[in-house]
Protein backbone atom coordinates (compact mmCIF):
# COMPACT_ATOMS: atom_id res chain seq x y z
CA UNK A 1 0.00 0.00 0.00
CA UNK A 2 1.39 3.62 -0.92
CA UNK A 3 2.05 6.24 1.51
CA UNK A 4 -0.78 8.73 -0.50
CA UNK A 5 -3.41 5.50 0.10
CA UNK A 6 -2.54 5.70 3.53
CA UNK A 7 -2.95 9.30 3.94
CA UNK A 8 -6.63 9.64 5.45
CA UNK A 9 -6.62 6.87 7.32
CA UNK A 10 -3.91 7.97 9.58
CA UNK A 11 -5.56 11.71 9.92
CA UNK A 12 -5.68 12.89 13.26
CA UNK A 13 -8.46 12.79 15.61
CA UNK A 14 -9.56 16.36 16.95
CA UNK A 15 -8.29 16.97 20.69
CA UNK A 16 -10.15 16.71 23.28
CA UNK A 17 -8.63 19.32 25.74
CA UNK A 18 -10.59 22.58 26.69
CA UNK A 19 -10.03 25.67 25.11
CA UNK A 20 -7.42 28.00 27.11
CA UNK A 21 -9.43 31.47 27.72
CA UNK A 22 -7.95 33.59 25.48
CA UNK A 23 -4.79 36.18 26.43
CA UNK A 24 -4.02 34.07 29.56
CA UNK A 25 -1.21 31.95 30.01
CA UNK A 26 -1.29 28.84 31.83
CA UNK A 27 1.22 30.40 34.59
CA UNK A 28 -1.10 33.42 34.96
CA UNK A 29 -2.06 34.06 38.21
CA UNK A 30 -6.30 33.98 36.97
CA UNK A 31 -5.76 31.05 35.20
CA UNK A 32 -7.80 28.31 37.10
CA UNK A 33 -9.70 30.36 39.44
CA UNK A 34 -12.47 28.58 40.74
CA UNK A 35 -15.93 30.61 40.62
CA UNK A 36 -16.49 33.06 43.95
CA UNK A 37 -18.37 31.23 46.50
CA UNK A 38 -21.01 33.37 48.81
CA UNK A 39 -18.79 33.05 51.27
CA UNK A 40 -15.32 34.59 49.67
CA UNK A 41 -17.37 37.84 48.08
CA UNK A 42 -15.91 40.69 48.77
CA UNK A 43 -18.55 43.79 50.09
CA UNK A 44 -17.81 46.92 49.66
CA UNK A 45 -18.61 49.33 52.37
CA UNK A 46 -19.01 52.79 52.53
CA UNK A 47 -19.03 53.68 56.51
CA UNK A 48 -19.97 57.51 57.08
CA UNK A 49 -16.90 58.12 54.15
CA UNK A 50 -14.62 55.66 55.21
CA UNK A 51 -14.26 52.88 52.55
CA UNK A 52 -13.74 49.13 53.42
CA UNK A 53 -13.33 45.72 51.83
CA UNK A 54 -14.32 42.67 53.34
CA UNK A 55 -15.95 39.59 52.71
CA UNK A 56 -19.42 38.14 53.26
CA UNK A 57 -18.23 35.54 56.35
CA UNK A 58 -16.18 37.91 58.40
CA UNK A 59 -20.14 40.04 58.15
CA UNK A 60 -21.99 37.12 58.99
CA UNK A 61 -19.31 34.97 61.02
CA UNK A 62 -20.99 36.10 64.45
CA UNK A 63 -24.40 37.24 65.83
CA UNK A 64 -24.28 40.61 65.50
CA UNK A 65 -26.35 43.53 62.95
CA UNK A 66 -24.05 42.93 60.17
CA UNK A 67 -25.20 39.50 59.53
CA UNK A 68 -28.61 40.64 59.98
CA UNK A 69 -27.67 43.24 57.18
CA UNK A 70 -25.96 41.10 54.55
CA UNK A 71 -28.08 37.73 55.86
CA UNK A 72 -31.20 39.29 53.79
CA UNK A 73 -32.92 40.05 57.39
CA UNK A 74 -32.58 43.74 57.06
CA UNK A 75 -32.50 46.12 54.12
CA UNK A 76 -29.05 47.41 52.92
CA UNK A 77 -28.73 50.81 50.81
CA UNK A 78 -26.27 50.94 48.32
CA UNK A 79 -24.94 53.54 45.75
CA UNK A 80 -24.35 53.59 41.92
CA UNK A 81 -21.12 51.88 42.31
CA UNK A 82 -21.84 48.90 43.97
CA UNK A 83 -21.07 50.84 47.71
CA UNK A 84 -22.90 49.71 50.44
CA UNK A 85 -24.34 52.83 53.02
CA UNK A 86 -24.06 52.37 56.60
CA UNK A 87 -25.00 56.02 57.82
CA UNK A 88 -22.26 55.94 60.67
CA UNK A 89 -18.84 57.30 62.00
CA UNK A 90 -16.14 55.79 60.22
CA UNK A 91 -13.21 56.05 62.79
CA UNK A 92 -13.75 52.56 64.30
CA UNK A 93 -14.95 50.83 62.10
CA UNK A 94 -11.87 49.13 61.34
CA UNK A 95 -11.21 47.98 64.77
CA UNK A 96 -14.92 46.58 64.85
CA UNK A 97 -13.43 44.52 61.65
CA UNK A 98 -11.07 43.53 63.16
CA UNK A 99 -12.61 42.25 65.68
CA UNK A 100 -15.06 39.65 63.33
CA UNK A 101 -11.96 38.89 61.56
CA UNK A 102 -9.56 37.62 64.98
CA UNK A 103 -12.20 37.83 68.23
CA UNK A 104 -9.80 39.96 69.65
CA UNK A 105 -8.16 43.01 69.17
CA UNK A 106 -5.70 45.72 70.72
CA UNK A 107 -8.28 48.69 72.86
CA UNK A 108 -7.24 52.43 72.84
CA UNK A 109 -5.04 53.92 75.83
CA UNK A 110 -7.37 56.80 75.98
CA UNK A 111 -10.29 56.94 77.91
CA UNK A 112 -11.95 59.21 75.61
CA UNK A 113 -11.24 56.51 72.73
CA UNK A 114 -12.04 53.96 74.69
CA UNK A 115 -16.06 54.83 75.27
CA UNK A 116 -16.60 55.88 71.38
CA UNK A 117 -15.31 51.89 70.21
CA UNK A 118 -17.75 50.80 73.55
CA UNK A 119 -20.79 53.44 71.30
CA UNK A 120 -20.06 51.38 68.34
CA UNK A 121 -19.74 48.11 69.70
CA UNK A 122 -23.32 48.78 70.92
CA UNK A 123 -24.65 50.22 67.95
CA UNK A 124 -23.09 47.30 66.02
CA UNK A 125 -24.27 44.71 68.34
CA UNK A 126 -20.64 42.91 68.77
CA UNK A 127 -21.18 41.48 72.35
CA UNK A 128 -17.82 40.32 72.69
CA UNK A 129 -16.13 43.52 72.07
CA UNK A 130 -19.17 45.37 74.28
CA UNK A 131 -17.70 43.24 77.43
CA UNK A 132 -13.69 43.94 76.97
CA UNK A 133 -14.73 47.52 76.74
CA UNK A 134 -16.63 48.22 79.73
CA UNK A 135 -14.03 45.62 81.84
CA UNK A 136 -10.93 48.10 80.04
CA UNK A 137 -13.20 51.04 81.12
CA UNK A 138 -13.73 49.75 84.58
CA UNK A 139 -9.84 49.14 85.60
CA UNK A 140 -8.93 52.36 84.43
CA UNK A 141 -11.29 53.38 86.59
CA UNK A 142 -10.00 51.79 89.28
CA UNK A 143 -6.14 51.45 88.57
CA UNK A 144 -6.96 55.96 88.67
CA UNK A 145 -3.86 57.96 90.66
CA UNK A 146 -4.73 61.03 92.09
CA UNK A 147 -2.75 63.58 90.81
CA UNK A 148 -2.31 65.18 94.45
CA UNK A 149 -1.58 63.09 97.15
CA UNK A 150 -1.18 64.28 100.52
CA UNK A 151 -0.19 62.18 103.22
CA UNK A 152 -1.54 62.71 107.16
CA UNK A 153 0.97 62.80 109.88
CA UNK A 154 -0.87 60.35 112.53
CA UNK A 155 2.62 59.98 114.88
CA UNK A 156 6.05 62.33 115.31
CA UNK A 157 7.54 58.66 114.35
CA UNK A 158 5.92 58.58 110.75
CA UNK A 159 6.69 62.16 110.01
CA UNK A 160 10.15 61.24 110.65
CA UNK A 161 10.26 58.42 108.66
CA UNK A 162 8.21 60.65 105.63
CA UNK A 163 10.83 63.23 105.96
CA UNK A 164 13.53 60.82 105.25
CA UNK A 165 12.16 58.39 103.02
CA UNK A 166 11.95 61.90 100.53
CA UNK A 167 14.29 63.95 98.32
CA UNK A 168 12.28 66.40 97.65
CA UNK A 169 11.96 69.44 99.94
CA UNK A 170 8.58 69.30 102.12
CA UNK A 171 5.78 71.89 103.50
CA UNK A 172 3.51 70.74 106.44
CA UNK A 173 0.54 72.52 107.94
CA UNK A 174 -0.23 71.56 111.41
CA UNK A 175 -3.67 72.12 112.61
CA UNK A 176 -5.74 71.32 115.62
CA UNK A 177 -8.27 73.62 116.58
CA UNK A 178 -9.32 71.70 119.50
CA UNK A 179 -5.93 72.35 121.23
CA UNK A 180 -7.01 76.00 122.79
CA UNK A 181 -8.20 76.48 126.20
CA UNK A 182 -9.69 79.74 125.42
CA UNK A 183 -11.54 81.40 123.26
CA UNK A 184 -11.05 82.93 119.83
CA UNK A 185 -11.32 85.94 118.15
CA UNK A 186 -13.84 86.53 115.95
CA UNK A 187 -11.80 86.34 112.47
CA UNK A 188 -10.39 83.33 114.26
CA UNK A 189 -11.95 80.69 112.49
CA UNK A 190 -11.93 82.45 109.40
CA UNK A 191 -8.27 82.59 109.18
CA UNK A 192 -7.80 79.15 110.05
CA UNK A 193 -9.74 78.48 107.02
CA UNK A 194 -7.76 80.46 105.10
CA UNK A 195 -4.82 78.43 106.10
CA UNK A 196 -5.99 75.17 105.34
CA UNK A 197 -7.53 76.66 101.71
CA UNK A 198 -3.61 77.86 100.44
CA UNK A 199 -2.11 74.87 101.79
CA UNK A 200 -4.54 72.79 99.41
CA UNK A 201 -3.69 75.52 96.58
CA UNK A 202 0.16 75.13 97.22
CA UNK A 203 -0.11 71.45 97.67
CA UNK A 204 -1.72 71.70 94.07
CA UNK A 205 0.51 73.98 92.30
CA UNK A 206 3.57 72.69 93.54
CA UNK A 207 2.29 68.71 93.77
CA UNK A 208 5.59 67.39 91.44
CA UNK A 209 8.52 69.36 93.41
CA UNK A 210 7.03 69.46 96.96
CA UNK A 211 6.09 67.16 99.29
CA UNK A 212 3.00 68.05 101.33
CA UNK A 213 1.68 67.04 104.92
CA UNK A 214 -0.84 67.47 107.23
CA UNK A 215 -0.74 66.98 110.70
CA UNK A 216 -3.70 67.35 112.97
CA UNK A 217 -1.94 65.96 116.19
CA UNK A 218 0.41 68.21 117.32
CA UNK A 219 0.87 70.57 120.20
CA UNK A 220 0.01 74.12 117.55
CA UNK A 221 -3.47 75.35 116.59
CA UNK A 222 -1.82 76.33 113.19
CA UNK A 223 1.67 76.22 112.36
CA UNK A 224 3.63 75.97 108.85
CA UNK A 225 6.70 74.29 108.88
CA UNK A 226 9.32 73.92 106.27
CA UNK A 227 12.13 71.49 105.42
CA UNK A 228 14.79 71.28 102.66
CA UNK A 229 17.20 67.71 102.62
CA UNK A 230 15.23 66.22 105.92
CA UNK A 231 15.99 69.32 108.49
CA UNK A 232 13.95 72.07 109.01
CA UNK A 233 14.65 75.37 107.25
CA UNK A 234 11.76 77.60 108.54
CA UNK A 235 8.20 77.84 110.64
CA UNK A 236 5.86 80.46 110.40
CA UNK A 237 3.25 79.93 113.29
CA UNK A 238 -0.05 81.48 112.82
CA UNK A 239 -1.55 81.55 116.86
CA UNK A 240 -0.85 84.14 119.62
CA UNK A 241 -2.26 84.79 122.78
CA UNK A 242 -4.41 88.41 122.97
CA UNK A 243 -4.44 89.65 126.76
CA UNK A 244 -7.40 91.78 126.65
CA UNK A 245 -9.47 93.19 129.47
CA UNK A 246 -10.95 90.29 131.32
CA UNK A 247 -9.71 87.40 129.49
CA UNK A 248 -7.55 85.90 127.13
CA UNK A 249 -8.68 84.59 123.60
CA UNK A 250 -6.42 82.78 121.13
CA UNK A 251 -5.94 84.86 117.83
CA UNK A 252 -5.33 82.87 114.64
CA UNK A 253 -3.11 84.85 111.92
CA UNK A 254 -2.95 84.50 108.11
CA UNK A 255 0.09 85.90 107.16
CA UNK A 256 -0.12 84.66 103.41
CA UNK A 257 2.72 86.73 101.70
CA UNK A 258 5.21 84.92 104.64
CA UNK A 259 3.78 81.72 103.66
CA UNK A 260 4.21 81.91 99.64
CA UNK A 261 8.18 83.50 100.63
CA UNK A 262 9.19 80.77 102.44
CA UNK A 263 7.63 78.14 100.39
CA UNK A 264 9.39 79.83 97.62
CA UNK A 265 12.14 79.99 99.69
CA UNK A 266 12.58 75.80 100.13
CA UNK A 267 12.34 75.34 96.46
CA UNK A 268 16.57 75.70 95.82
CA UNK A 269 16.42 72.16 97.92
CA UNK A 270 15.15 70.26 95.07
CA UNK A 271 18.17 69.35 93.68
CA UNK A 272 20.94 68.00 96.67
CA UNK A 273 23.93 70.43 96.22
CA UNK A 274 27.39 69.85 97.77
CA UNK A 275 30.33 72.21 98.37
CA UNK A 276 32.18 72.48 94.85
CA UNK A 277 36.15 70.79 95.82
CA UNK A 278 37.62 72.91 93.52
CA UNK A 279 36.33 76.18 94.99
CA UNK A 280 37.00 74.98 98.44
CA UNK A 281 40.52 74.19 97.56
CA UNK A 282 40.76 77.52 95.85
CA UNK A 283 39.29 79.39 99.29
CA UNK A 284 41.07 77.41 101.34
CA UNK A 285 38.03 75.84 102.91
CA UNK A 286 39.15 72.43 102.61
CA UNK A 287 42.26 72.42 104.85
CA UNK A 288 44.32 75.44 106.88
CA UNK A 289 44.28 77.27 110.29
CA UNK A 290 40.79 79.23 109.63
CA UNK A 291 38.77 75.86 108.43
CA UNK A 292 37.89 74.70 111.94
CA UNK A 293 36.17 78.09 112.32
CA UNK A 294 34.03 77.97 109.55
CA UNK A 295 33.14 74.64 109.60
CA UNK A 296 32.01 75.14 113.40
CA UNK A 297 30.04 78.44 111.30
CA UNK A 298 28.33 76.03 108.97
CA UNK A 299 27.33 73.44 111.24
CA UNK A 300 25.44 76.53 113.53
CA UNK A 301 24.36 78.17 110.37
CA UNK A 302 22.57 73.96 108.99
CA UNK A 303 21.15 73.93 112.30
CA UNK A 304 19.37 77.69 112.77
CA UNK A 305 15.90 77.60 112.17
CA UNK A 306 13.92 80.93 110.81
CA UNK A 307 11.07 80.93 113.09
CA UNK A 308 8.36 83.47 112.57
CA UNK A 309 5.57 84.32 114.97
CA UNK A 310 2.97 86.78 114.94
CA UNK A 311 3.42 89.52 117.22
CA UNK A 312 2.17 88.74 120.87
CA UNK A 313 0.43 91.16 123.11
CA UNK A 314 0.51 90.50 127.01
CA UNK A 315 0.33 92.64 130.26
CA UNK A 316 2.86 93.21 132.70
CA UNK A 317 1.09 91.30 135.29
CA UNK A 318 1.81 88.35 133.33
CA UNK A 319 5.08 88.53 132.44
CA UNK A 320 7.47 86.72 134.42
CA UNK A 321 9.68 88.70 137.04
CA UNK A 322 12.46 90.64 135.37
CA UNK A 323 11.42 89.45 131.66
CA UNK A 324 11.44 91.99 128.97
CA UNK A 325 8.78 91.94 126.10
CA UNK A 326 9.87 90.95 122.61
CA UNK A 327 7.95 91.38 119.60
CA UNK A 328 8.32 89.31 116.80
CA UNK A 329 7.25 89.20 113.52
Amino acid sequence: MSAEASGPAMAEAPSLEAPKPSGLEPGSAAYGLKPLTPSSKYVKLNVGGSLHYTTLRTLTGQDTMLKAMFSGRAEVLTDAGGWVLIDRSGRHFGTILNYLRDGSVPLPESTRELGELLGEARYYLVQGLIEDCQLALQQKRENLSPLCLIPTVTSPREEQQLLASTSKPVVKLLHNRSNNKYSYTSTSDDNLLKNIELFDKLALRFHGRLLFLKDVLGDEICCWSFYGQGRKIAEVCCTSIVYATEKKQTKVEFPEARIFEETLNILIYETPRGPDPALLEATGGAAGGGGAGRGEDEENREHRVRRIHVRRHITHDERPHGQQIVFKD
